[in-house]
């Protein structure tokens, strides 16, 4: 049996990148989803309605100005991404473009506040 502790361990250690994707591989790979299943379904004169209003799942996170602090947002790029110096530096040279695509809300969110904190304009798209 394997050591959890340490699976524990190097999980903790996961950019939030890395984190999103190992999810994502997980589910391919045991033919499940991470989303937690509905106790009933819905009542039927609510079915058109939130079919009209499904929410949005996967967000891409979009760099639309770089602002006064360069050097903040590439750090944050790179600790986002996992990118190396030179291709987080590409990343904001590049703008406006996307940092992150197709990721949970929560990662977005904590995206564009991190960038938001470096003093970047960012967008969930």
């Amino acid at each position: 049996m394997a050591d959890l502790e340490k699976i524990a361990d190097q999980i903790g250690e996961l950019t939030l990148l890395e984190a999103s994707q190992l999810v994502e591989m997980l589910e391919e790979k045991l033919g499940v989803s991470a989303a937690a299943p509905m106790a009933m379904g819905p009542m039927p004169g609510v079915v058109a309605e939130a079919e009209a209003e499904e929410e949005k799942t996967e967000f891409d996170v979009v760099l639309k100005e770089v602002g006064p602090k360069k050097i903040q947002v590439i750090k944050a790029v790179r600790q986002l991404t996992s990118l190396g110096l030179r291709e987080a530096k590409e990343v904001v040279d590049a703008s406006p473009g996307p940092v992150l695509e197709a990721v949970a809300k929560e990662v977005a969110e904590d995206a564009r506040s991190q960038l938001e904190e470096a003093g970047a304009v960012v967008e969930l798209a």
